[in-house]
């Protein structure tokens, strides 16, 4: 969700009408044209930022209360459970419950639901990848094999690691072994949601 340009514009001049200043004042004050001021009020020009700091300055603000509502306006995913995508691989069954790319330096998060039948397993004992993983035991009792350690998991049990070594979750036990698993940064696709 990009931050509306008008709540800025409106802004501006909740804030100038408040302090009782005309266009032609705030204008003369910030060294720019009345008619760039109104463009700017009615959200017809965006304003470079030398502009918009005399504006800040004219009318005794600053900055991040003008963009106070940029910062609350976040991109959010909702995933009803009747509409979470699913896949399997053998003994394997994977909803995912969310992905989101990190804006800045390869952050964001990817979380599942992993079901694993009696016998099953997910993820490599050849290679491992970047990032951090962290999961929690539902339901089922199962094991971790992270490089050369072995973790047993049981229900509410929860781990967290750095994923850059082998691992592989296993289910050795006569009954499904549930976890929610969060993996961040995401994968780059899809069907690679091998972590655990």
């Amino acid at each position: 969700m990009r931050y509306s340009i008008e709540k800025l514009g409106e802004k501006l001049r909740t804030l100038r009408e408040r302090r009782s200043l005309t266009l032609r004042e705030v204008a003369d004050r910030a060294g720019v044209s009345e008619s760039l001021v109104s463009q700017i009020e009615r959200n017809r020009v965006t304003p470079a930022l030398d502009t918009l700091l005399a504006l800040a300055d004219v009318l005794e603000v600053d900055l991040e209360y003008l963009f106070a509502d940029y910062h609350r306006e976040r991109p959010v995913q909702l995933i009803r459970k009747a509409e979470r995508v699913s896949f399997t691989k053998p003994g394997v069954r994977y909803e995912r419950l969310a992905q989101l790319a990190g804006q800045d330096q390869g952050g964001g998060i990817e979380a599942y639901c992993i079901t694993l039948d009696p016998g099953a397993q997910t993820g490599s004992t050849e290679y491992g990848h970047q990032g951090w993983e962290l999961g929690m035991v539902e339901s089922g009792q199962g094991e971790l094999h992270l490089g050369n350690h072995t973790y047993e998991l049981h229900p509410g049990d929860s781990i967290s690691f750095r994923s850059n070594a082998p691992h592989v979750l296993a289910n050795g036990k006569p009954e499904p072994l549930r976890v929610l698993w969060i993996i961040s940064p995401p994968k780059e696709a899809f069907g690679k949601a091998e972590g655990a």
